[in-house]
């Protein structure tokens, strides 16, 4: 194979950062001399150039119904237009077919409408930005739609979830395709701050929606982000916030949509993680900082956050290694 034929798929009213995290990402890769190199191409309807949903217009490399070469990669963007774009029977039969001829086939973002539309998900285990997640479970109910990772996948059919996740899935194509050295090597030009790995949740204390409105679970929750290694079991939260734990964890429920105990195992995770890349605190004092009281409990509310031991995620995503 002298070159990696990727086909990056655009439309009307596309996510221009969409198509931009994987272009750019496979350039640079080729200009660390990766072979064989990526030959990008952006393909649309007719030919035509893309206005995307900022109104900046891309104009198109190749047009979608000429395309017959076999693909390496194929990759349906995402945006505003995807709605549109999904009930296009002749973008929708066109990616059908090429499909049928790569040996990767991905969507990023709201992209997965698309693939969704094709009926090549159905059966299969996807994701999407989480806003969109519960339409596409709704409008596509073959497909399992899981609205947690930032990509997935399942076989030869990888699905993003929103917008810059287009980024930790195409250096994931990197790592796959030329080594983990390769795919730092590049996150590190890209000056991205970490290559997450793709199990690890779209939204996150750290991102997540916004304080919650009822007054008690507001001090609760902000007592429990700042005092991680304190005492967090649910009577001790219930007495400070001056209620009985039954009462607490209906309020939990109610506004956060998870238990007193999930929350806390979840903040304690992720300050885990956020301390494993940014740190050289060994096991022991992770473990002790975020309130766990061992390195085997930290690794098992790990696992079962992350789907990997936390050594192994310092290993491969921690900063430090780059």
């Amino acid at each position: 194979m002298t070159e990696r034929r990727v086909l990056v798929v655009g439309y009307d009213a596309a996510e221009l950062l969409d198509i931009a995290c994987i272009t750019t990402s496979l350039q640079i890769a080729n200009l660390h001399g990766v072979t064989p190199a990526y030959d990008v191409r952006v393909a649309a309807p007719g030919g035509g150039p893309i206005t995307c949903s900022t109104g900046l217009v891309l104009h198109a490399q190749e047009t979608l119904e000429r395309v017959n070469e076999p693909l390496d990669t194929l990759i349906v963007s995402g945006g505003i237009g995807h709605e549109a774009a999904a009930r296009n029977r002749v973008l929708l039969g066109h990616v059908r077919r090429l499909a049928r001829h790569a040996r990767r086939v991905a969507s990023v973002c709201t992209g997965a409408s698309v693939l969704a539309a094709t009926g090549l998900l159905d059966g299969r285990r996807a994701t999407t930005h989480w806003r969109w997640a519960p339409t596409l479970a709704a409008r596509h109910p073959q497909v399992i739609v899981d609205p947690d990772p930032i990509f997935i996948r399942d076989g030869n059919l990888c699905t993003a979830a929103g917008v810059t996740s287009a980024l930790d899935l195409t250096l994931a194509f990197v790592e796959e395709d030329h080594g983990a050295a390769m795919a730092r090597n590049v996150a590190r030009i890209l000056v991205t701050y970490l290559q997450r790995p793709g199990n690890q949740a779209q939204m996150s204390m750290f991102t997540n929606a916004p304080a919650p409105a009822d007054e008690i679970v507001r001090q609760v929750v902000e007592h429990v982000t700042a005092h991680l290694d304190a005492d967090l079991t649910t009577a001790a939260l219930a007495a400070r916030g001056g209620v009985s734990e039954r009462h607490l964890t209906r309020l939990f429920l109610k506004h956060l949509g998870q238990t007193p105990g999930r929350f806390v195992r979840q903040a304690r995770a992720e300050a885990a993680a956020h301390l494993l890349v940014s740190t050289t605190l060994p096991m022991t004092g992770v473990a002790s900082r975020c309130g766990f009281g061992t390195v085997e409990t930290l690794r098992q509310a790990f696992v079962a956050r992350y789907g990997t031991p936390p050594s192994r995620y310092r290993a491969t995503q921690s900063s430090t290694t780059r």
